[in-house]
């Protein structure tokens, strides 16, 4: 299926790929994203397809660029959408607030985290941000919702003159389900920035905050009684009535057919503003409220406020019966509703309890992959400063460096954070960090901290990974690299030039393949007083064996031939190397790629096997 076919008229679609379909045919022209789980999948799929599907595509160097890029395409008559993870909007918000009061016509898609599957910092509901800046705001419950809210949200933000959020979360982003398709109409569209009169002033500001104020309320008047997305969906047993939104719809439906329930449902899709007129039917239909939704009790607190204020007293259940933390299950939803109805669990639901209690699963930590250039450049860091200097981590696949065997991390906060933090531990203790940051999120965020540093005189080791590819988020290329989203060459930018420009004190490159060379330049870096910076170069590994099978080139393996103990092995954790029953070290075949550096920490014990000795070794 070829999601930019015009004449397909169904289709089984995860939510992304709906949002995506969704804008396609809506019609856009323009559409940005800084990668980041689970909503990566977005930006990728409009790489793939804009050129033949004529409209633009960037991989922006952040989500605040990425938001103002595609404010200034909206601006000129485009339509126009920025996709990133909740992360990302906390990033952008500082462009998105303003550019509410300025009336942009923008679609923003987002993606919070329930359960935190792809992010480490936090499990924040994104739900807020709609609140604290008179957002309106859309949570699909499934791949059609998506689809259809994504249409939606184009025709809106054109009519209103304001950005629309579209709330997704990881399940709605990942499921897939069958989707009802209609025509793709794009038109090649050049825009053109027709100039206004423009102002700036605290007058100025607060007489756009009114008419904020003033845009909502209508909002609310239009909406109240016409609402596509804020439907009742009528049931028999009046002593329940269920209020939800988003992905909780769905389990909601799931759990009622299977207790041969009929309840009253309120789905709220479009969730912010308020919209008062469906919550006061609902209301005076059931005797009782249950709020499903995922994290914060956002539906809730409103349920609660607006009963009080239509002069209602019911009873309102929520996050007393449903958890706050963590993403939703079906089986939740199922345990509350029998809670409030006195019912008992289905059988099958306590033997599958009881046996999941008496299950032992072993636990599965992350590792880096085998070949990985972070192992080496970590196992050197180790060996270089010892492990009682102060680590900063940072966000990327290199933040498991902050797991056994290396653990050296001892925070990690938001991208580029690592260096911010570091730069106060020095100034403040004395001490000298040692901070890593990857190639793409020293583009996000790293320039301005290094840049800080310099000029506040700071004594620290800054590690730029630099793998040649965004890797954590699907291999999304970065302006390191030399291609654009669309595939098209482009200047890649030096980071060692970069660097020097910033006029840091020292500089060391290194090949994090070569480990002699490479841990003479890293104690020389840490010795050297001020802001001290080691490039560590060494292409994803992933990539390297990619492009060596698209060009039917074997990839070289080692094996151990002579007798050690290899317990630095133990320090280096590839996944490659293992031991049998016997406790003797080997090399799995299947899974090493050759990236040679056991054979440096070993040398004379471990060498390419047989089948491999005439292959060139690529770093």
């Amino acid at each position: 299926m070829q999601i930019n076919n015009s004449k397909i008229k169904q289709a089984l679609l995860s939510g992304n790929e709906a949002v995506v379909r969704g804008a396609l045919e809506a019609g856009v022209n323009f559409a940005t994203t800084y990668p980041g789980t689970p909503a990566s999948e977005i930006g990728d799929i409009f790489a793939k397809i804009s050129k033949e599907s004529n409209f633009y595509f960037e991989y922006s160097t952040n989500e605040k660029i990425a938001l103002e890029a595609a404010s200034g395409a909206a601006f000129s008559g485009l339509k126009s959408i920025v996709s990133m993870k909740h992360y990302g909007l906390n990033v952008a918000l500082d462009s998105l607030l303003p550019l509410i009061y300025l009336e942009c016509p923008l679609v923003v898609v987002i993606s919070d985290d329930p359960g935190s599957w792809s992010s480490i910092q936090s499990e924040q509901d994104s739900r807020w941000f709609s609140r604290l800046g008179h957002l309106p705001t859309l949570e699909p419950a499934d791949s059609q919702e998506a689809l259809d809210m994504t249409k939606f949200a184009f025709e809106f933000t054109q009519k209103y003159k304001i950005p629309i959020l579209i709330r997704l979360t990881t399940r709605v982003c990942h499921s897939r389900s069958l989707v009802k398709c209609n025509s793709i109409s794009i038109e090649n569209k050049i825009g053109k920035y027709i100039k206004k009169e423009f102002s700036v002033g605290t007058a100025v500001t607060l007489e756009r905050h009114k008419n904020l104020f003033l845009k909502t309320r209508k909002l609310q008047d239009d909406f109240n009684k016409n609402n596509q997305f804020n439907f009742i969906k009528n049931g028999h047993d009046r002593k329940l009535g269920i209020v939800t939104s988003g992905v909780s719809y769905c389990y909601v439906r799931e759990i009622l057919e299977n207790l041969n329930l009929d309840l009253p449902i309120l789905k709220i899709g479009f969730s912010y503003p308020i919209f008062k007129n469906k919550y006061k039917e609902f209301f005076g239909q059931v005797n009782e409220i249950l709020i499903v939704e995922e994290l914060n009790p956002v539906l809730e607190r409103e349920a609660r406020r607006l009963l009080q204020e239509f002069g209602l007293t019911k009873k309102v259940y929520g996050k007393d019966l449903l958890p706050g933390v963590g993403e939703l299950k079906p089986e939740y939803v199922l345990q509350a509703i029998s809670n409030i109805l006195k019912l008992p669990l289905p059988q099958d639901l306590l033997n599958q309890q009881k046996e999941f209690a008496e299950l032992s699963i072993a636990p599965r930590p992350p590792i880096l992959c085998a070949g990985c250039p972070h192992r080496s450049t970590f196992w050197m860091i180790k060996k270089a400063v010892g492990d009682q200097a102060v680590f900063g981590g940072d966000i990327g696949c290199y933040l498991i460096g902050a797991l056994p065997p290396f653990k050296l991390a001892d925070y990690i906060v938001s991208m580029g954070a690592g260096m911010g933090i570091s730069h106060g531990v020095a100034k403040a203790t004395g001490q000298k960090p040692v901070i890593f940051i990857g190639d793409s999120t020293f583009f996000h965020a790293g320039i301005p901290s290094l840049i800080n540093m310099v000029y506040n005189q700071s004594d620290v080791l800054v590690v730029i990974l630099d793998n040649r590819i965004t890797a954590m988020t699907g291999h999304q290329p970065n302006p390191g690299v030399g291609l654009t989203g669309q595939g098209e060459s482009t200047k890649a930018l030096k980071i060692e030039e970069i660097v020097k420009a910033c006029e840091v004190d020292n500089l060391e490159i290194i090949n994090t393949f070569n480990i002699k060379e490479s841990l003479e330049k890293i104690k020389k870096a840490y010795a050297a007083k001020g802001v001290s910076v080691v490039i560590a170069k060494g292409e994803c590994r992933l990539l390297t064996v990619r492009r060596l099978t698209q060009k039917n080139i074997n990839v070289p393996k080692f094996d151990i031939t002579g007798d050690s103990d290899f317990s630095e092995f133990n320090n280096f954790k590839c996944p490659a190397i293992r031991r049998n029953e016997g406790g003797k070290y080997y090399i799995d075949q299947n899974t090493c790629w050759g990236c040679a550096v056991c054979g440096q920490i070993y040398p004379g014990k471990i060498h390419p096997t047989t089948k491999s000795k005439n292959l060139k070794i690529y770093f």
